[in-house]
Formats: structure tokens, C-alpha cells, sequence
């Protein structure tokens, strides 16, 4: 934790973030969304929620006076609470039924119902302080080995180790340690993005009725599958983590008072998962676009800018390829990429650098890391490129928008809804297409300026950060008015009110 946490202001709406990973101890689009809300709404009372690596990050971002506190949730390390021992005896045998059912859950479609009752049964040991110690036991490994080689079951034909099992077991327990967190009784309980972080508001939600609101940027299901096909696990340990995170981003649709997607693509995942149609609310990101004003002169040199965190969902290795086709017509063009690398990405980096050497253009691609000014990066490139093979509806690609900056995006998640025709849009690991876009548009320099001004027009009139906090402010006055906690101080204010009159 960080900081104490104040009462909530008598009469003020209290809303509980839940982050993973991001705010506020890391920078990315969906901190810089978190800071611009809260940031936007000094008559909201904030308090955090954050899924952390180790809890030992510092802050990233300065708190403003509304942000009463900040609860860390560390998924590695130490476990949380007090280390305490395993049940013995018969409750011991008690956890391990309920846990049987809850792996059955996520291995057996014919099973799944059990998995939101064993969940919260989980959560109470996680309160208690009992929940690693009993998944760290033997008992807990064997359980998972007996049950996954069940003739019945897929993963029974791939022969699953008891190595496999520990694997399994240990990914499991870290990925339950949002569990212990203290659920919000009272207010609104905001996951800012699916998976984990929504752990602690469903918590809440079974507990107390807190309303919950879940808000994705991007698909935190589908980016699972995705970055799990470069995991080094065993076929069976996969299987089972992503069961679970199907089966939690089921329950977070079918608990949700609402989902706000960032983008109406994602609209389709969610209404896919089980949210009806009628609690799903597009809210689009927004920009100040007086913060991102025209970006001014190009450079003269025949620039490609990219701007974001370096990681593999943003695919650099099929910008630098683009770029390697692109020098071929163009032997004085740059590639400039500005972003820092987060913790366990380094390899990648690394990776995306030998890529350039291997295709000679080492000379002209530049990593300049984080930059103290994000105009700077969007400035710096007479066209901005956006390579992910996932995003929301990001930042970045409006921000350079705003900026009137000529855009090269992948068609993915809602960058079509943002770009429009301000802007060329390209089938994601697709370098030639890619090449070709930024060619067209570093060829034409009356395109560039015309794409560049149609795309600050369409800022200012359809993402500003103005709509965006109202909508969610609305969002959570409306929701609440639902809350129990609110529904019960009423009366008691109302006769405080009367006795003063």
C-alpha cells in the first residue's frame, strides 16, 4: 500500500480503480487514461486497486488530492498477508473439494458452472491468508495431476508431467493474489481492463453488491491467447491458465453493471462473452487537442516516427521490415522509435535491433526511448506509424491526429473508427502493404498535409477529452445511485437533514 487511505467525503461519489500493471506505477496508454480521469474529476473521491510485478515499483505518476489511496497487489514475491500455515485435516480435505471442482472448471466446458461459485469460495481463503500456503502444498499439485489426466479430458493425451503440475499450480496461485485484496463496500469498482484486475471488483461485487464497471481498452482475453503462443509451457499448463482466463472474462462481462469498450470492435468480443447488448456503452479515448496543437515543420529528411512501449504486441519487427523495403526506394529515409522497454521486454528489443542489422539498415533506425515531450515524437516524422497486431483505440494514433500528423496504422482493434479516411490503414504483419502505405504518403507531400489536417479536424470534432470524462462521470453518478452503500446512507441523511432543519 501506498499511503494511507482516507474516508471517503461525506456525500461524494468514491470510485475504486483496479489497474494491472499500469497505473499508477507505469507508464502506457491506459495510464495516461487513469491520470487524465481522475485528473478530470476532482469532485470524484479515487481510490486505487493496483496489480503490480513485485510491489517494489515506485510511483510514475504524481497523485492528485482526489486519489485517497493506493492499495499494491504484487503478483510475485512473497505471497500476501502474514506467511501462514496450509488447513490441516478436514479443512484441508474441504479446500481441496472445492479447488477440484474450480480445476474441473476450467479443463471440462460440461464443468464450467462451478467456476464462479469456487472462485469467490477461493477469495475467502485469499482473505483469510490461507490461499497460497494451501495452493503451495502437495496435496494442492496432485490434485491438478490426478484431475487433468482424466481420460475424458484433451489434456489427458498429451501425457502432462508432475513438473507440468507444479508449473501449472504455481502460475495459478500468482494469477489468485488479487483475491486478498480489500474489496470496495461502498461507491463504484472501475477495472480499467479486463483479466486480473477485475479480480478484487467481482469480489466486491458477490460480497457487498458494489456496482461494477469494466472498461477495456483492448481484448485482455484475446491478447492472452496471443502473447501465449510465445510462452515456453507445456500444451496442458497453457490450457488450463487460459481456461481461466476465459472463464473470468465470462464472469466479468456477466457481473458487470457495465462494460465500457474503447471502440465499438470490441463490442463484438464482449457481446460474445455474455454482456447484453444493453450494458455495453462505447466510450471512445480523447485528447485536449489545445495539449497537441499542430506538430509545426517536418524534418527533411524523410522520417517514419513510431511512438508506444517496446513490446511484442506492438510488433516493431514488421515496422522495421517496412522501413527495410521503404530505404530501397528511399536511401536517406529514417525510422525513429520513441518508447521505453518495459521490464522482461528487453530480449525483444535486442531482438528488433539484431533484425536491423541483419537487414542493413542498423544506420538508420534510431531507439531513442522515452522522450520528456510526446509531441516531440510525433514531430519528428513527417509520417507517424502504428505496427500492433492488438490495440484498443490508442493514444498514440490520436494524439499524432491531433497533432496533424499523416498516419500508417494497422488494421486492428478500433484504429479503423479512429483513422477513418484521415488516414492510410494496412492488414497488420504485412510489411510490404505497410511500405507501400508510408511510400504513398512520403511521396506526396499535398496527400501528407491534406490527411494531416482532415485527421486534426476529426480529433476536434469526435475524441476530445472533454466527451470523454463527462461520459464517465455520468457513468459513475449512475452507478452509484445503484450501490447499496448509497442506497443505505440516504435515509440516514435525510434524517440527519431533518434534525438540523
Amino acid at each position: 500500500m501506498r499511503g494511507p487511505l482516507a474516508e471517503p467525503t461525506a456525500g461524494t461519489v468514491s470510485v475504486t480503480l483496479l489497474t494491472e500493471g499500469t497505473y499508477p506505477h507505469g507508464h502506457g496508454g491506459v495510464s495516461v487514461w487513469c491520470d487524465q480521469l481522475v485528473r478530470g474529476m476532482p469532485d470524484i473521491d479515487f481510490r486505487v486497486i493496483a496489480v503490480t510485478g513485485t510491489g517494489r515499483e515506485p510511483l510514475a505518476w504524481e497523485l492528485p488530492a482526489q486519489v485517497r489511496g493506493v492499495d499494491c497487489l504484487p503478483l510475485w514475491g512473497p505471497p500476501p498477508a502474514v506467511r501462514v500455515r496450509a488447513p490441516r485435516g478436514r479443512a484441508m480435505r474441504t479446500f481441496l473439494a472445492g479447488y477440484e471442482r474450480f480445476l474441473l472448471a476450467l479443463l471440462d466446458p460440461a464443468q464450467e458452472h462451478a467456476f464462479a461459485p469456487e472462485l469467490y469460495r477461493l477469495a475467502e481463503y485469499a482473505q483469510r491468508g490461507t490461499l497460497s500456503a494451501a495452493m503451495a502444498s502437495e496435496s494442492a499439485a496432485r490434485a491438478l495431476a490426478r484431475i487433468w489426466t482424466r481420460p475424458h479430458l484433451p489434456t489427458a493425451a498429451a501425457r502432462p508431467t508432475l513438473h507440468d503440475a507444479l508449473t501449472a499450480t504455481d502460475l495459478l496461485e500468482h494469477a489468485l493474489r488479487p483475491l486478498a485484496a480489500r474489496p470496495p463496500a461502498e461507491g463504484v469498482a472501475h477495472a480499467v481492463s479486463g483479466g486480473l484486475a477485475a479480480l478484487p471488483g467481482l469480489v466486491a461485487r458477490e460480497r457487498y453488491g458494489t456496482p461494477f464497471l469494466l472498461t477495456e481498452h483492448g481484448v485482455y482475453l484475446r491478447e492472452r491467447y496471443l502473447g501465449f503462443r510465445a510462452e515456453p509451457y507445456s500444451w496442458p499448463v497453457k490450457s488450463l491458465l487460459l481456461g481461466f482466463f476465459r472463464l473470468l472474462a465470462i464472469e466479468s462481462y456477466r457481473r458487470a453493471a457495465l462494460v465500457t469498450p474503447g471502440n465499438r470492435y470490441n463490442r463484438r468480443w464482449e457481446e460474445h462473452g455474455g454482456t447484453p447488448p444493453d450494458r455495453i456503452r462505447t466510450v471512445y479515448n480523447g485528447v485536449d487537442p489545445a495539449a497537441f496543437p499542430p506538430a509545426g515543420p517536418e524534418p527533411g529528411v524523410p522520417t517514419l516516427s513510431w511512438a508506444g512501449r517496446v513490446d511484442p504486441i506492438k510488433d516493431l519487427e514488421t515496422l522495421i521490415r517496412a522501413f527495410a523495403l521503404v530505404r530501397k526506394e528511399l536511401p536517406d529515409a529514417r525510422l525513429r522509435l520513441f518508447g521505453g522497454t518495459p521490464r522482461g521486454a528487453e530480449g525483444y528489443r535486442d531482438g528488433c535491433q539484431s533484425l536491423a542489422v541483419e537487414l542493413g539498415v542498423s544506420d538508420a533506425v534510431t531507439f531513442e526511448g522515452r522522450v520528456e515531450d510526446i509531441r516531440d515524437a510525433y514531430a519528428a516524422g513527417n509520417v507517424v506509424m502504428l505496427s500492433s497486431i492488438s490495440e484498443g483505440f490508442p493514444f498514440t494514433l490520436i494524439e499524432a491526429m491531433s497533432c496533424g500528423r499523416a498516419t500508417v496504422s494497422t488494421d486492428v482493434g478500433g484504429v479503423r473508427e479512429a483513422v477513418g479516411d484521415s488516414g492510410l490503414v494496412v492488414p497488420p504483419r504485412d510489411p510490404e502493404r505497410m511500405a507501400r502505405a508510408a511510400l504513398t504518403l512520403l511521396g506526396d507531400p499535398a496527400l501528407r498535409a491534406g490527411m494531416g489536417e482532415a485527421a486534426r479536424l476529426r480529433v476536434i470534432e469526435q475524441f476530445t477529452l472533454r466527451r470523454t470524462i463527462s461520459a464517465f462521470r455520468e457513468i459513475y453518478h449512475e452507478l452509484d445511485a445503484t450501490s447499496p452503500a448509497t442506497a443505505t446512507a440516504a435515509p440516514e441523511m435525510a434524517l440527519v437533514a431533518g434534525g438540523t432543519a
